[in-house]
């Protein structure tokens, strides 16, 4: 079981690692002398997970007459088949022996990982969900080699986590969550996980870095570790040298597929609230706000007079959605959620996230170079799944049509009154409004921003804009006014966002 980090393979393994976890003193703090009585304490509490899935032979490509089976290839094709066809047909004739066809049937495919118990009443254990996803059977051995069938509690995709239970004569020992917050660059972090199915294995390490976006999904901001991992490892605990869990160990950044010292685990203080909601539900309940983010430039900051690049910009408030009945509009950049800081864009998806749906919260917005403040009472994010009012598909793209184009140098682009027509060939929604890009000139200012030809400018500095007449008008308000940038709203399809342009000297 894997995952890809970046370009690097990532393994999806355990980050087995070992550590103190305690204050910095202003003097470097010593090694610990030894983890021998923490993980004794702590190794009954781990467990291995095995589960096990059918897969179906019978639809992997098969050569008539031979036994033989060979992969797909990347666009489907295989690029064994044809050759062996050729030869059989050519030699079938000849006395070659028909060969009898390969048994058609399911295979059971195995797995390993690990995992740690957190209520040994109940027995719940908490695992990763890639290490459970698609199992058809899931055991559970315990420290003393016990193996327990497993019933699946609940899974979250968006944080690798799931939650699985157990039923047993046997007593369990669990171990309790830490508050990963005040684990610090440097400090000790240990490891206890099932490498390659060996069996409980402790490991230790330090703390590298923090607040890690690995792009594994919408709410990333892991632990890295040091500390050794391998394949095994997934949905092991890392414990601070109190004992408490503070991480999931969930991936390892490799380009190898073996450990480098690169590992990362998903915080306790993000595991824990998604745990006891898939305890509780069986599912996750977040919260959803109802817009489209993006991160706030230098260049955008500069064209919002914002002073510094911070907060969450609004590209797009979905209808009828919490913000959209608070009167949040595209272009506001949020600063403040619930009395907390967005210091980026990537911080609001999981402040949101945690808090209850149904709750009012106060959002803080700058508008127009003022700030205000809005009430939002928050929807669940699950039900607008459900409902598909996150979908981002958008139709193909059409052929383009270049006639009656303006050229804008100072942006680096061409543009075009936006027509019906052009709105089909673009795949654009009906109710599209702006003026249409039909050309980006290579190296220019819209080429280094990615804009492409069949983008919208809906609006220019936060005015609407509906024919290259006014595009050109605000281009020249821009350069009397000495600014070195300006600010676009872009419709690309069904997605919106915004652009900042540094305007051609």
């Amino acid at each position: 079981m894997t995952m890809l980090v970046s370009r690097f393979k990532v393994i999806a393994a355990a980050l087995v690692c070992a550590g103190w976890m305690m204050n910095m003193a202003p003097a470097a703090a010593a090694s610990p002398d030894g983890f021998e009585d923490l993980a004794e304490r702590l190794l009954p509490a781990v467990v291995n997970v095995s589960t096990s899935s059918k897969v179906d032979t019978s639809k992997m490509p098969q050569i008539p007459g031979f036994q033989f089976q060979f992969p797909e290839g990347p666009d489907g094709a295989n690029p064994f088949e044809d050759f062996f066809k050729e030869f059989y047909e050519q030699f079938r004739g000849k006395g070659l022996p028909q060969m009898p066809q390969a048994p058609q049937k399911e295979q059971k495919v195995t797995a390993l990982g690990s995992g740690f118990i957190i209520d040994a009443a109940n027995g719940y254990i908490v695992t990763n969900n890639h290490v459970i996803k698609d199992a058809d059977e899931i055991k559970v051995i315990l420290h003393d080699n016990t193996s327990v069938d497993a019933t699946l509690v609940g899974t979250d995709e968006k944080t690798d986590l799931a939650v699985l239970q157990i039923k047993t004569s046997v007593k369990l020992t669990e171990v309790k969550w830490g508050d990963s917050d005040t684990s610090r660059v440097g400090s000790w972090v240990l490891a206890i996980g099932n490498p390659f199915g060996l069996g409980g294995t402790v490991t230790a390490g330090i703390v590298s870095a923090r607040q890690r976006d690995i792009n594994a999904g919408p709410y990333d901001d892991f632990i890295q570790t040091d500390a050794s991992i391998n394949r095994g490892n997934s949905g092991g605990p890392m414990f601070n040298m109190k004992g408490e869990v503070v991480g999931v160990n969930t991936a390892i950044f490799s380009p190898s597929g073996g450990s480098i010292g690169i590992g990362f685990a998903v915080p306790s203080n993000i595991a824990q609230n998604v745990v006891a909601q898939l305890v509780k539900y069986g599912k996750t309940k977040r919260g959803w706000l109802g817009v489209k983010i993006q991160n706030v430039t230098p260049e955008i900051a500069e064209s919002l007079g914002l002073g510094k690049p911070h907060g969450a910009l609004v590209a797009e408030v979905t209808k009828d959605g919490p913000s959209d009945k608070a009167g949040i509009q595209n272009g506001d950049v949020i600063l403040t959620f619930d009395g907390h800081e967005v210091e980026t864009s990537q911080k609001l998806p999981r402040m949101v996230a945690e808090t209850e749906v149904g709750k009012r919260v106060d959002v803080g917005v700058w508008r127009k170079k003022e700030k205000i403040s809005v009430t939002v009472t928050l929807g669940q994010l699950e039900k607008a799944e459900e409902d598909g009012k996150l979908s981002d598909e958008a139709p193909p793209s059409a052929p383009v049509s270049k006639a009656d184009t303006t050229e804008s140098p100072d942006l680096g682009i061409s543009l075009a009154v936006l027509t019906d027509a052009a709105r089909d060939q673009y795949g654009l929604e009906a109710q599209t409004k702006g003026v249409l890009i039909t050309e980006v000139k290579p190296g220019g200012p819209g080429a280094e921003k990615g804009l492409a030809e069949g983008d919208v400018i809906v609006e220019f500095d936060q005015q609407e804009v509906s024919t290259p007449a006014d595009v050109a008008q605000k281009v020249e308000e821009a350069k009397k006014a000495k600014r070195n940038s300006v600010l676009l709203f872009i419709a690309r399809k069904q997605d919106m966002r915004f652009v900042a342009l540094k305007l051609t000297p």
